[in-house]
């Protein structure tokens, strides 16, 4: 809870580097997260000691495990200077996660016994977390390039004067994250499969989360496909990645509650 409040009060102070214009560095944004970051991993860990299990057992469970994992990701990338601005769009996705996993008490239900156990499973679970953070990141990326756009085009002085990063390197942030979204989705179902195949004798059935993994595969390998192979950049590509961002967020849970694998 702790975490979220921090997570909140970094996105109270992103609207008002948005409305000076990001002409100063936001360190102070990314020692809020930091600071929520190392809160959010203690609670982590205290929650698998206290279930003597790795805490991926229910929404949840997922729900907080990517929003770690997006924060992790944006603490990396922020290490640039020129990139730490992706933070005052990241807190408040972050904050809303965490609201929503604390205010929803149906997400947290555990069966008679975990269910999910085993390494193949624990890479799954991360491999998956890292994926959508990517994804987030990129989806936020994608979100600046279009108001630098926005701000150039009609020829605004925080284009001239703000600190965020030029929208030749905003456009190169968000296809890369989204490739390694993509890459990392990929690995999570291959993982997946093997998975699959040692507790279920198959490699793939039509569970309903399986069938909707699949298909936000395609969906990325569609702008995969779009940005590299037929050089759709630009305002394209960014309204792309937060549409599918967006897509991920609306319909992650309505996938797993129709999953009798992936709910207790």
């Amino acid at each position: 809870m702790i975490a979220v409040i921090l997570y909140g009060l970094s996105a109270v102070y992103s609207i008002f580097l948005l409305r000076k214009g990001f002409r100063k560095d936001n360190r102070t944004n990314y020692f809020l997260l930091l600071a929520a970051a190392g809160l959010h991993t203690l609670a982590m860990f205290k929650r698998g000691f206290s279930l003597e299990r790795c805490p991926i057992n229910n929404l949840y469970e997922a729900t907080i495990l990517i929003g770690w994992a997006m924060v992790m990701t944006y603490l990396v990338v922020g290490i640039w200077s020129r990139l730490r601005f992706l933070g005052a769009f990241v807190s408040p996705v972050l904050f809303g996660i965490g609201v929503f996993a604390l205010i929803v008490p149906a997400l947290d239900v555990h069966g008679p016994k975990p269910q999910f156990t085993g390494g193949w499973l624990s890479l799954h679970v991360t491999l998956f977390a890292l994926a959508y953070a990517s994804f987030g990141l990129s989806s936020v990326a994608g979100l600046m390039y279009l108001m630098q756009e926005h701000n150039l085009k009609f020829h605004k002085l925080r284009a001239v004067f703000s600190l965020m990063p030029p929208i030749q390197r905003l456009e190169i942030a968000a296809s890369r994250l989204l490739l390694g979204g993509f890459l990392m989705l990929s690995a999570a179902l291959a993982v997946s499969a093997i998975w699959f195949k040692q507790i279920e004798g198959v490699y793939f059935n039509g569970d309903a989360k399986i069938l909707w993994s699949v298909f936000v595969w395609l969906l990325y390998l569609a702008l995969v496909v779009m940005r590299w192979k037929y050089s759709q950049l630009g305002r394209r590509f960014a309204w792309g990645s937060i549409a599918g961002f967006v897509f991920v967020v609306l319909t992650f849970w309505g996938s797993s509650l129709l999953s009798p694998i992936h709910r207790p």
